[in-house]
């Protein structure tokens, strides 16, 4: 039965068909988008791989070799023995007494230290390219030639050391340093807080620029001075920086490892330099004992991830 047109009706033109130019403009527009995606996946691909390699196997293997002893060769599987008998040392505690000490030392020299020096450079005039380079050269350094220049140099015992030379000149009695169990651990904290600095410097420095000079013209207006200045606008503003990098020298610092290997030569005078990562190094590479390393390495990762998490969760909660 065929249809009509009633009179006076306009017909509707169909849908035009694609022309070839359309279509080969379509086909080539898809096929740049394959591209981009295939060589944005090969750069991703070779960073997955990266971190499959170097990070994310050897944690499943030290997790793996933490529940398993390996002797001559034959490998059995021994669930918590390895954990039972690392936490049964009582270097194993000694260690986390150190390394909770050197952090609780660090964020208190090495955490406020930075952000004062920060201040001071942000107030400045002139001058500051040349302190900021000057700040930061130790980070340039090489961590071992700077831990070797403390420990021959300044912290020599004799009254040739620089700090000792420095206590003569101010009539203050001197200090034997790294063979003294009462300064090991503020020693390694100076040293490493000089070596650091530098970057949570700079960090510090972009976080203050970034604060509006209204905020501080209403606060001297306000009669505030140098010292509540900072601490109700520079702290404030600078919160979420102040957080972030209190977590990130919380993670470092509990992996101290250099400074008591060269300082002290590892353990130091009556175990006062002994720290978890030191202990590590000790089990697997002295005692040959890889699967007791390996336990303390998920202590140690364990631990971490729980500071972690709480730094994580209060900033959410701040959010």
């Amino acid at each position: 039965m065929a249809l009509t047109t009633a009179p006076g009706a306009t017909r509707r033109p169909g849908p035009a068909a694609p022309t070839p130019s359309r279509t080969a403009g379509r086909r080539a527009g898809l096929g740049r988008k394959v591209r981009d995606n295939l060589t944005g996946h090969a750069f991703l691909i070779g960073a997955v791989v990266c971190f499959a390699v170097f990070s994310w196997y050897p944690m499943v293997r030290g997790v793996v070799m933490s529940f398993q002893r390996t002797r001559r060769g034959e490998t059995t599987w021994v669930g918590w023995d390895n954990y039972s008998r690392i936490i049964a040392d009582p270097s194993f505690w000694t260690a986390w007494k150190n390394t909770f000490v050197f952090t609780g030392l660090a964020l208190v020299l090495g955490y406020l230290v930075p952000f004062f020096v920060a201040i001071l450079l942000n107030e400045l005039r002139h001058a500051k390219g040349y302190l900021r380079v000057l700040v930061y050269l130790p980070v340039m350094l090489p961590p071992a030639s700077a831990l070797f220049l403390f420990k021959f140099y300044a912290y020599d015992p004799s009254e040739a050391g620089l700090f000792n030379a420095i206590l003569t000149a101010l009539g203050l009695p001197t200090s034997e340093w790294m063979q003294s169990p009462t300064m090991t651990m503020p020693a390694m904290v100076i040293a490493s807080t000089w070596m650091n600095m530098g970057g949570a410097v700079l960090i510090y420095l972009a976080a203050l620029q970034n604060i509006p000079g209204e905020l501080y013209e209403a606060a001297e207006i306000d009669g505030a001075g140098v010292w509540r200045r900072i601490l109700h606008v520079t702290v404030p503003q600078t919160r979420l920086i102040l957080a972030l990098l209190a977590m990130l020298q919380i993670v470092a610092t509990m992996q101290l490892f250099i400074e008591p290997l060269i300082l002290a030569n590892g353990a130091g005078t009556q175990d006062s330099a002994t720290s978890v990562a030191y202990l590590i190094y000790q089990h697997g590479f002295f005692q040959n004992d890889l699967n007791g390393a390996a336990a303390l390495g998920v202590i140690m990762l364990v631990v971490l991830a729980g500071f972690s998490a709480v730094y994580l969760r209060l900033t959410a909660r701040q959010d």
